[in-house]
């Protein structure tokens, strides 16, 4: 495995207990940077953080990502005990279960979105006036397939993260000059938790639209995040990469 240059750098990952997230986390200390993990779940949040303390410098922060209010303290909170923030992921997401979109129900669909985008937006809002005043910064937003493609029985998650790409577009477009480089990631489905929350039948069908025939594994999407994170990614901005082991082609 190569090794990304991270270091001196801080990396604020939401969603960083599990999954995805936890595997950026690991990536990102063994390449020399310290991590901020945000997450909602605290007691998944605290173990994760005992077991990548021997790796490097980990902080947490219990996050309710919809409140302008708690993602403000975590941001207050994390620049004050790692004195500066160099690279946000937006990692947290939730997929709302699946169903026919006149089936779903209004606050279920209005929780994805939250989650999904508005979270995303306000830690964009906290974190890039700390980018401006440092000259510099990584924002990468973890979008889906389903958000270039729209998945059936699943209205909700693909629109957050086709409304997670043209955020991602536009702030891209907004900080070009800034040194504050924003992309986004659209993997195919990672066997992770969140599979949990998903009927097998829409597990079948998104294992069906993947040429390579598997799924995306953790780390695979921790090497493409954590490069983008780095210097080494330097005129890219307001793009999207593809994750999705050739199911998408544009």
């Amino acid at each position: 495995m190569n090794r990304i240059d991270l270091d001196n750098r801080v990396v604020v990952i939401t969603g960083g207990a599990r999954g995805i997230g936890y595997a950026v986390a690991q990536r990102a200390l063994q390449s020399g940077a310290s991590v901020a993990l945000w997450d909602v779940d605290g007691e998944r949040l605290a173990r994760s953080q005992r077991e990548l303390d021997e790796h490097g410098k980990v902080t947490s922060e219990v996050v309710e990502l919809t409140s302008e209010a708690s993602v403000a303290q975590a941001t207050a909170r994390t620049v004050e005990q790692h004195g500066g923030i160099h690279v946000l992921i937006n990692c947290a997401g939730i997929t709302g279960g699946n169903g026919k979109t006149w089936e779903l129900e209004p606050d279920v669909w209005r929780r994805v979105i939250d989650v999904n985008l508005i979270g995303p937006y306000l830690t964009s809002r906290a974190i890039v006036p700390q980018m401006l005043k440092q000259g510099y910064g990584r924002i990468v937003n973890i979008a889906s397939v389903a958000g270039k493609e729209g998945n059936p029985n699943a209205s909700h998650y693909s629109a957050s993260k086709a409304g997670l790409i043209g955020l991602t577009k536009s702030l891209g477009k907004e900080l070009a000059t800034s040194n504050i480089l924003v992309n986004a990631v659209t993997p195919a489905a990672a066997k992770t938790e969140i599979f949990d929350s998903m009927a097998q039948e829409h597990i079948d069908y998104m294992l069906s639209k993947i040429p390579m025939n598997r799924f995306l594994l953790p780390e695979e999407a921790a090497s493409l995040i954590l490069w983008l994170s780095s210097e080494d990614c330097a005129f890219s901005t307001g793009s999207v990469f593809d994750l999705s082991g050739g199911r998408a082609t544009y």
